[in-house]
């Protein structure tokens, strides 16, 4: 009996639009998934193993590389005015903190610092950034530009590179600040003490990761926060020109076979440590290299595919991805030789990670595997220069639809921090 051609191509398009509705009730977003402490690795692995026929059938379907939209959106614009400069007086106290974990903590930890310095009229000490071993300690121009970072805080708090003498002999008052520090809390918290000892640290704890957006600035505070978070943390040279290098090596690749280069998170370690099942509300914190590989493959990308994993090193648990994408890349494989010694040292965790961000920042795609603030701050960045290709991993019914049914909601829903500071 023969069959109508347009009675197949409408089966097909109903069955799809079906699974494309499935899907889109019941994707699980993570972005807000609560931390205890955002400063040590925050999720784990089990392997999830796919069925064959899944994979087999999958790639009978598969065709060409999807090319998510790489229109950039416009570049936003602050919305913010930069906070009035306040009348210049005698200093009333100093305040000190030090940078912990990569730049997705740095940049928290120098807003709530910023702002609290701003609300008590305080003289803010350059950091210094700590490692994660005990011991482990670089200067602030080992990653940043030191005089971007006064320049930028010129009239809104006083900055300075290190204490005075006669202050070096003191103790000083250790407060443990929640990330977004609050006004209530520092008028309640910090403000008191300050009034008697007026010489503080402070140590910024991550309860979770609250980067959604809160309207637009309205406040003095809301504008020192936007300024802090966007304006005021240039990586050092040294750093965006490997960076370069790496990305060019990267579009490279990808133009000679016409498709997208994406940056993937994925990190053993973290993997390792912690579960990816999935939770009673039916999301996940943290995606598997197998599973980023079923993901990938059912929104469409190939083997022609370009990808940059945060990964340091190979690992053989990554092998899985490499044998469907063979143009894999891990920052060992892509740093310029002479780099090497200094960015893949031991100890060179938070160099690393200053790679990963700005690559991550600035590829074709982005998709976190793993839940957190690297994900949060990334899409800040992303936000900000008009590169909202986001993806968020989810399962993926076997009919296949499209790659941007995956955007991540801070960009879908524009709640992300970044649009209440852009416009």
């Amino acid at each position: 009996m023969a069959v109508d051609p347009r009675q197949v191509v409408a089966g097909f398009l109903t069955i799809s639009m079906f699974a494309m509705l499935g899907n889109m009730i019941k994707r699980d977003h993570f972005d807000s998934i609560e931390v205890i402490n955002a400063c040590v690795p925050l999720f784990p692995m089990i392997i999830q193993e796919t069925s064959v026929v899944q994979f087999d059938a999958l790639k009978a379907e598969e065709k060409s590389v999807t090319q998510v939209s790489t229109e950039s959106s416009p570049e936003l614009k602050p919305c913010w005015a930069k906070p009035v400069p306040k009348e210049i007086e005698q200093s009333k106290g100093f305040i000190t903190f030090s940078l912990t974990g990569g730049p997705e903590h740095h940049i928290s930890q120098v807003t709530d610092a910023v702002v609290i310095a701003r609300y008590l009229g305080a003289i803010l000490v350059i950091p210094d950034i700590r490692g994660n071993e005990v011991g482990q300690r670089r200067n602030f121009e080992d990653m940043y530009d030191a005089d971007n970072f006064t320049a930028s805080l010129t009239g809104v708090i006083e900055v300075v590179r290190e204490l005075p003498a006669e202050v070096t002999t003191e103790n000083p008052a250790v407060i443990r600040v929640p990330n977004r520090v609050s006004e209530d809390f520092i008028k309640n918290n910090i403000q008191p003490v300050f009034q008697t000892k007026s010489y503080l640290r402070l140590a910024t704890f991550f309860p979770s990761i609250n980067l959604k957006a809160s309207g637009k600035p309205n406040t003095d505070l809301d504008s020192t926060a936007c300024l802090a978070m966007f304006g005021s943390l240039v990586m050092k040279q040294e750093i965006l020109e490997v960076v370069d290098r790496m990305v060019e090596r990267l579009k490279t690749i990808s133009r000679n076979t016409g498709s997208q280069f994406i940056a993937v998170d994925i990190r053993v370690d973290v993997l390792e440590k912690k579960s990816c099942r999935e939770k009673s509300n039916g999301r996940k914190p943290c995606y598997t290299a197998v599973e980023i590989r079923d993901f990938l493959r059912k929104v469409g990308f190939n083997a022609d595919n370009t990808i940059y994993l945060t990964e340091t090193w190979w690992h053989e648990s990554l092998n899985p991805l490499k044998e469907v994408f063979p143009k894999t890349y891990t920052k060992d494989d892509l740093i310029p030789a002479e780099k090497k010694g200094h960015f893949l040292q031991s100890g060179g965790a938070e160099l690393q990670r200053a790679l990963d961000f700005q690559i991550c920042s600035k590829s074709d795609v982005f998709v976190p595997a793993i839940s957190g603030l690297f994900y949060g701050n990334v899409a800040g960045k992303r936000i900000t220069l008009g590169r909202t290709q986001i993806l968020v991993p989810s399962q993926v019914p076997s009919s296949s639809p499209t790659a941007s049914n995956f955007f991540s909601p801070y960009v879908s829903k524009r709640n992300h921090v970044a649009y209440s500071c852009f416009c």
